[in-house]
């Protein structure tokens, strides 16, 4: 049984449950979330922090059933806790989100056959089979969708059953093929060397969908390699090179007649918990470095030091996509590029679009939220 013990200032109620787990909830806290203070459809919170005072007590603090039933100083109100929702909720407990997938580090080892994979009819028509993919794709960073429809819009149709499409200075969706007066590397036969797309962007796109409509010229094979697996080999192996470009910010540019797009980043990005959650390398994006003169050559061995274990083949996958398959990756994560290719021998084109993390995210959250509810029935 839940048990509730009320601090001896009243300003906190320290809760413990059978299991042995215990927390102690401050009275701002539970104040903040009761939910008198949401509105019941948009959930969304209108209570005012401001209305009550910063050292705001609780009057009583009681167990009824499975709730914790608590009446404030000052206020004619009682407030409902669910013994659940404290639990899941206890201070400096990370909440359980469905879409915080632990990501699975990968070198060359990994092969085409190896990658999830899902045909677009399935993602299309079932909920439980697109999250079973989304899920799979978050967790490697890199994905396949086979049996896409012999049509322009194919690639959309299955971006758009996961989020908003995200539009660049490309445009909603982009060519990626040979063509003249080109104003991006992509739309030449050159070879692309492994990168990160728009890092010049203040928000770098998340996920790339790219479909495979034509792929009949000699050469042009895809390559892709784990960002994170490289960070973390260079952090193993260098860590004053890791620290370096984990908090140096150098710029990023992309310019042509009509725009000039830059900021400033950092090579690696730590998240709040130290943990790499990005990496933005774009070699043919970068600006002049504007560092002290101090710090130039330190960050140049770092930077190059990246770019050479990039190159090194002991993290690059090749494959090649084929016509009906569309390759999705995390652009922030996972970098790609291309082999040459001949377009006289036959014609190649692969049509992409973006979905930002955050959508991506969202439809696992939905789709796990569906699925909940149908195995609790």
């Amino acid at each position: 049984m839940m048990t509730a013990t009320l601090r001896a200032d009243r300003r906190a109620v320290e809760i413990s449950w059978p299991d042995a787990t215990s927390a102690t909830f401050p009275a701002l806290f539970l104040r903040d979330n009761c939910a008198s203070g949401f509105h019941p459809q948009t959930l969304e919170r209108e209570f005012d922090l401001t209305s009550v005072p910063l050292d705001l007590q609780i009057a009583s603090a009681a167990i009824e059933g499975t709730e914790l039933v608590v009446s404030w100083a000052g206020e004619d109100l009682v407030s409902r806790f669910p013994s659940g929702w404290l639990h899941s909720h206890r201070p400096g407990t990370p909440q359980d989100d469905p879409a915080a997938v632990r990501p699975h580090s990968w070198r060359a080892d990994l092969t085409k056959a190896d990658l999830p994979r899902a045909a677009a009819a399935d993602l299309l028509a079932h909920d439980d089979k697109l999250l079973t993919f989304l899920v799979a794709a978050k967790r490697t960073g890199l994905a396949i969708v086979d049996g896409m429809a012999d049509d322009a819009e194919a690639g959309m149709t299955v971006a758009r059953r996961i989020g908003f499409l995200r539009e660049t200075n490309f445009g909603i969706t982009f060519e990626v093929m040979s063509k003249p007066d080109p104003n991006n590397l992509a739309y030449t036969s050159h070879a692309l060397p492994l990168h990160t797309d728009l890092t010049n962007q203040e928000l770098a796109p998340g996920f790339q969908f790219l479909h495979c409509l034509s792929n009949e010229a000699e050469g042009g094979g895809s390559t892709f390699a784990d960002g994170f697996a490289v960070a973390a080999d260079l952090k193993a192996r260098d860590p004053d090179a890791f620290d370096l470009l984990a908090r140096t910010a150098v710029p990023f540019r992309f310019q042509d007649a009509e725009y000039d797009i830059r900021k400033h980043h950092t090579v690696i990005q730590r998240d709040h918990f130290g943990a790499v959650s990005e990496i933005r390398f774009n070699a043919h994006l970068a600006g002049v470095f504007d560092l002290p003169t101090e710090r130039m050559e330190d960050y140049y061995r770092a930077y190059r030091t990246l770019m050479a274990m990039i190159r090194d083949k002991a993290y690059v996958m090749t494959t090649r996509l084929n016509g009906g398959e569309m390759v999705i990756f995390d652009n922030r994560r996972v970098l790609h590029g291309r082999a040459a290719f001949d377009p006289s021998t036959g014609f190649r084109h692969l049509r992409g679009c973006y979905v930002d993390r955050g959508e991506f995210d969202s439809r696992i959250r939905v789709l796990s939220r569906g699925m909940t509810a149908v195995k609790a029935a």
